[in-house]
C-alpha cells in the first residue's frame, strides 16, 4: 500500500470565497486559462484531455483515466491537482488494500477511553486513486458513497467530505492479471472518462527533449485556490439550460437505451451528468447558457464507458464511441429556446 499526503502552501495573492461569492467573468477566464495552460506545459500535445479534465471538476463530477501504461494518465492527474492551492492525496491501489485503508478507520484511545475516527487519504479535495482496477472489489466500492454523495459512514457515523471533492482514477484495461474490473455501479459514479491516446510525433520529440533532464510537472505552481474554484463551480451552477436542450439530453439518453446493439444504456445519473458536464464547458467558452453542440461535444467522454454492447456489437468490431455517434447523428438537435 502506497498512500501520500499533501497540502499546497496558501496562495496569497488568490482571493478566498468568504471574500469573493462569485467569480465574475473576467476571473473564470483567467482562472481557467491559467489551469489549461499549465497543464499543457507537462502534457505534450493533449490540450483536450487537460480541458475535458477541467471540465470535470468544474462540473463537481469524477473522472476515469483509462489508457494502456506510460502515456501519461497519472502525471494530467497530478498536474490538475498541482494548479489547485488545495489538500491532494495520491492513493496507489494494490490488491491488499483495504477499504479502511481509503476512508479511514476508528480506533481506541487508552487515555479516553473512547473510540477517535482516523480519516483516510479520501478527506481530500481532489484524490488520485493510481490503479484503481487492481484493488478488490470490496475495496472498489469503499468509494461509491464516497464520490455519490460526498461523505463517509464508519462503525455507523457520517463524516462529510470537504468542498470541491474530486476523485481521480486511472487504470490500464490492458493489462488483465490480478486487475478487478470496475463494476458498473463503479463506472457510472465517474462523470467522464479519458483515453489518452499515444501523442503525435511532433509532440512525442518534444517531450524527449523537455523532460530528459527534470520532470515539467516540478515547475508547476498552484494558480487557484480552492475558494477560486469553490467560486466557480457556484458559477457553473448558475448556466442556463433551455427546456428544448433538457428534451434534447434526454432524447440521446432514451436512444440508448433503445439502441438494438447495445444491452446496457444510459442511467439517469449519466443524463444529469452530461448537463452537469454541458454547462461546465458552456462557462469555459464564456456564456451562460448551453447550446445543443456543448451536450454532443461531450456525450462520448460522459456516456460511452457506461454502455455495454451486446455480443453481436462487440464481435463486429464496434465500439460504445461508434454507437454514442451514430445516436448522436440520428437524435434531432434542439433549435429554438436555447437562451433566457
Amino acid at each position: 500500500m502506497d498512500v501520500q499526503h499533501n497540502t499546497a502552501e496558501p496562495l496569497q495573492d488568490q482571493r478566498r470565497a468568504a471574500a469573493d461569492p462569485e467569480v465574475p467573468g473576467a476571473d473564470f477566464h483567467r482562472i481557467s486559462t491559467r489551469i489549461l495552460d499549465a497543464v499543457n506545459t507537462v502534457i505534450d500535445g493533449k490540450p483536450e484531455a487537460g480541458r475535458l479534465a477541467l471540465t470535470v471538476l468544474l462540473a463537481q463530477g469524477h473522472l476515469l483515466l483509462e489508457d494502456v501504461p506510460g502515456v501519461g494518465k497519472t502525471m494530467l492527474a497530478k498536474t490538475l491537482a498541482r494548479t489547485i492551492d488545495c489538500t491532494v492525496n495520491r492513493i496507489q491501489f494494490t490488491p491488499d488494500l483495504l477499504p479502511s485503508d481509503v476512508t479511514g478507520v476508528s480506533i481506541f484511545n487508552q487515555d479516553s477511553r473512547r473510540f477517535e475516527f482516523r480519516p483516510g487519504p479520501v478527506f481530500a479535495n481532489i484524490v488520485i486513486g493510481d490503479e484503481i482496477n487492481r484493488a478488490s472489489a470490496k475495496t472498489q466500492s469503499s468509494l461509491l458513497e464516497c464520490m455519490e454523495e460526498h461523505q463517509v459512514t464508519v462503525d455507523g457515523r457520517t463524516h462529510a467530505l470537504g468542498e470541491p471533492f474530486m476523485v481521480v482514477a486511472t487504470q490500464n484495461p490492458i493489462e488483465m492479471e490480478g486487475t478487478y474490473p470496475l463494476p458498473e455501479a463503479q463506472r457510472d459514479r465517474f462523470m467522464a472518462r479519458i483515453s489518452m491516446g499515444y501523442p503525435d510525433a511532433r509532440a512525442e520529440a518534444a517531450m524527449l527533449e523537455t523532460h530528459q533532464s527534470v520532470s515539467p510537472l516540478e515547475a508547476v505552481r498552484p494558480v487557484a485556490s480552492a475558494g477560486d474554484i469553490a467560486a466557480m463551480l457556484r458559477q457553473v451552477r448558475g448556466v442556463y439550460v433551455a427546456p428544448a436542450v433538457k428534451e434534447y439530453t434526454v432524447a440521446i439518453g432514451r436512444a440508448t437505451r433503445e439502441h438494438p446493439r447495445l444491452r446496457l444504456g444510459a442511467s439517469p445519473r449519466s443524463l444529469l451528468h452530461l448537463l452537469r458536464a454541458a454547462k461546465a464547458g458552456a462557462a469555459l467558452e464564456g456564456r451562460d447558457f448551453v447550446l445543443p453542440d456543448d451536450v454532443a461535444n461531450i456525450s462520448d467522454a460522459v456516456l460511452a464507458h457506461r454502455l455495454l454492447l451486446d455480443r453481436k456489437a462487440a464481435s463486429a468490431g464496434e465500439t460504445a464511441s461508434s454507437i454514442v455517434q451514430d445516436i448522436l447523428d440520428r437524435v434531432p438537435v434542439a433549435r429554438e429556446g436555447q437562451r433566457r
